[in-house]
């Protein structure tokens, strides 16, 4: 187990790599000048060369790509000059090891700003995964086990509805109606647990949650029904009723386990990628997250910015990925890992 996960870190160390490679040669290859944003609307063409020079935008693109790796490890100075760092310290600003760059538009650190948004979207998203996950897998074995009956027509119907609607769609409609014409639930505004304690902290994210949910919930209504449908016509099942073993225990002990190992990959996988599929979520409800971040990093041509969000979704999924093998081994005892 230990050397498989010695080889699952340095393949993930490896592709954050390749990723921050091709994510540089696709802004490189663009034939806009992020200088051109970074220095205001009225830049002169002299300003332009000085911003450029600045935040390491003039250089060849394996020299700004060392650059950003030593930064990552060691820190980096903007703009990187010698002669300034000694004749006008105050000039220079430092970025603090793990370095993601240094965002001029918004005169921070890419690290600082993404230390401000990550708790709103992870908050988002951990809610979201426990609504979805609870709902899909729960509705899902209930539609499996009353197969065919108006019970699983009725969840498998309303799952099919429930995909269908876009997630703006649910969320405009929730933010219209729960929240405003009902008044069943305060207007959506994120409150920290500092601020609001557990209670404002979870109430505030209701809304969203719900709506980031309601497409996984109904996608995984599904998937658990087919799962479980499948896993209770296996031999060993038959074998285990055969041996006079309560319902409950063949349904639970040895259906639904089995059934849980192609939930559990995709539930990791779906969860790491809520990070970056919750853009629409937090501009319906204008939560300042990460998708905020990447819609006005994107706007702004922020590369610096877009480069550290990339690498960052990319780690989560290459750390869900390693978490969902091992729990493998644990949910399902067929499987062994070598």
């Amino acid at each position: 187990m230990f050397a498989y996960l010695v080889r699952r870190i340095i393949g993930g160390i490896v592709l954050l790599i390749v990723m921050s490679l091709v994510t540089f040669a696709l802004f490189f290859a663009s034939p806009v000048n992020p200088a051109d944003f970074s220095c205001g609307k009225n830049c002169s063409p002299a300003q332009k060369k000085q911003t450029a020079a600045a935040l390491g935008f003039d250089d060849n693109f394996f020299n700004q790509w060392a650059d950003f790796g030593k930064g990552v490890f060691v820190g980096r100075d903007f703009p990187d000059d010698p002669k300034l760092r000694e004749t006008a310290p105050e000039t220079i600003a430092h970025c603090p090891a793990p370095c993601l760059g240094y965002s001029r538009e918004r005169t921070a650190n890419v690290t600082s700003l993404i230390k401000e948004t990550l708790p709103v979207s992870v908050s988002l998203a951990i809610l979201a995964f426990i609504i979805w996950i609870v709902g899909g897998v729960l509705f899902g074995v209930i539609a499996a086990l009353r197969r065919g009956t108006i019970i699983d027509r009725g969840l498998v119907g309303i799952s099919l509805v429930l995909y269908a609607f876009p997630t703006f769609f649910v969320g405009l409609l929730l933010y219209k109606f729960v929240a405003i014409k009902w008044g069943w639930v305060d207007i959506p505004r994120y409150e920290t647990i500092a601020d609001g304690g557990i209670t404002g902290w979870a109430s505030s994210l209701i809304l969203p949650a719900i709506t980031l949910a309601v497409f996984f919930m109904a996608a995984y209504v599904r998937m658990t029904r087919a799962y479980v449908i499948e896993s209770l016509s296996e031999d060993y099942v038959r074998t285990a009723r055969a041996k006079g073993l309560p319902a409950r225990a063949v349904t639970f002990k040895h259906a639904l386990r089995a059934a849980l190992t192609p939930i559990v990959t995709m539930a990791g996988l779906d969860f790491a990628g809520l990070l970056g599929g919750a853009i629409i979520t937090e501009s319906v409800f204008n939560y300042p997250g990460l998708g905020k971040l990447a819609v006005q990093a994107n706007r702004d041509y922020d590369l610096p910015t877009l480069v550290g969000l990339v690498l960052l979704l990319a780690a989560f999924v290459i750390i869900a990925n390693i978490i969902v093998d091992v729990l493998y081994a644990v949910i399902d005892p067929r499987v062994r890992l070598s």
